[in-house]
């Protein structure tokens, strides 16, 4: 099955590739005419975007989220318990990679250098 435009979306990366491409050319040289090839490799930047399939991307942030999910569940529970607190918002900053992960930022990363995605869970209101 081929990626159409709604199959993918385009992740933006800060981590271009790079490649070599190897350019040549021939020519003839002084008096003597002889032919001569000279090439020369130039490094270039392949992009910095890579296409993923959305389905692999709801796949991955599907996966987070359960797992996040049990994670402040049993913190939650763990609060109650033992302190009788309750958990009434979770602030996440995440990032997906080339690859199409889905990535929790720890304490240490540059988040807004990385585009990274701000999810904000609160506690519904009883209605």
């Amino acid at each position: 099955m081929t990626d159409t435009s709604s199959d993918s979306i385009w992740i933006v990366t800060d981590e271009a590739p790079q490649i070599t491409v190897t350019e040549g050319t021939k020519g003839i040289t002084g008096n003597t005419r002889s032919w001569r090839e000279e090439t020369t490799e130039t490094t270039k930047s392949a992009g910095d975007a890579v296409k993923v399939s959305t389905q692999k991307l709801e796949q991955e942030m599907t996966h987070f989220l359960e797992v996040v999910g049990r994670l402040f569940s049993r913190a939650e529970q763990q609060a109650k318990t033992h302190n009788g607190m309750q958990l009434d918002e979770i602030e996440l900053s995440v990032e997906i990679s080339g690859e199409g992960e889905v990535k929790l930022i720890g304490n240490g990363a540059k988040a807004g250098g990385k585009g990274a995605i701000k999810l904000v869970f609160r506690r519904q209101e009883p209605k």
